[in-house]
């Protein structure tokens, strides 16, 4: 009861007691889970994993045989609408891979919300403390061959797939997409909902659809 008094003599109520309570449980309780499963799911489908992981919610993980997923150190997964800062999340952070010369490497360090990366046969490579808002994907290729139109359903196409590259501490904004073929430079910046369809050199911001260097930022 001490404890208690002297928070309201402080000026908190008991509601703003309650609250602070109820974010540390969620904080604590999502991360021990969230971290637990993931721990278990790299394990049972040989997925590596660095040390100091943590993830918040579960992250959906399919790993094509033959292919490979690499997860670095002090990597964070933030896959629960509950932990999500500016917005919810559409769906639980999720790697896969489609074939067995896929390969998703994810550097050091690098902060995940809510994000796919779907690779069939190249490679997506994201490099050290990479941030990736909520609710963007990545991906090597179109998943269907886009001509001729009457065949797109039974051709795969996967000759045109093409890696990816983010390089180190690139941030890409909320809604992105990261087509095939892309390679971001170094501390670049993308805008919330763009689609980058091309090269973006490094300490540059760009956004659009396609998105486009819009300026240059501060270098090292």
């Amino acid at each position: 009861m001490s404890l208690w008094r002297k928070a309201l003599e402080r000026g908190l109520t008991p509601g703003n007691v309650v609250s602070y309570l109820s974010l540390q449980h969620m904080r604590f309780w999502g991360v021990v889970m969230g971290t637990l499963r993931l721990r278990c799911k790299t394990l049972l489908l040989g997925v590596r994993l660095g040390r100091g992981v943590r993830a918040h919610g579960a992250v959906g993980l399919l790993r094509w045989p033959g292919s490979r997923i690499d997860i670095g150190d002090d990597v964070s997964i933030i896959s629960s609408w509950r932990r999500a800062t500016a917005c919810t999340l559409a769906a639980p952070a999720r790697l896969r891979t489609f074939g067995p010369d896929a390969v998703i490497s994810i550097g050091p360090a690098c902060e995940l919300s809510g994000t796919s990366i779907a690779v069939r046969s190249t490679s997506v490579t994201l490099g050290r403390q990479v941030l990736v808002g909520p609710n963007c994907v990545i991906t090597d290729a179109d998943f269907h061959a886009p001509w001729p139109p009457e065949a797109r359903a039974a051709s795969p196409g996967t000759e045109r797939d093409r890696p990816v590259r983010i390089d180190d501490y690139v941030w890409i904004g909320m809604n992105c997409h990261i087509l095939k073929g892309v390679h971001i430079g170094r501390g670049a910046i993308i805008g919330a909902g763009s689609v980058v369809t091309r090269d973006i050199p490094s300490f540059c911001l760009a956004a659009g659809n396609p998105a486009r260097v819009i300026r240059r930022l501060a270098s090292e």
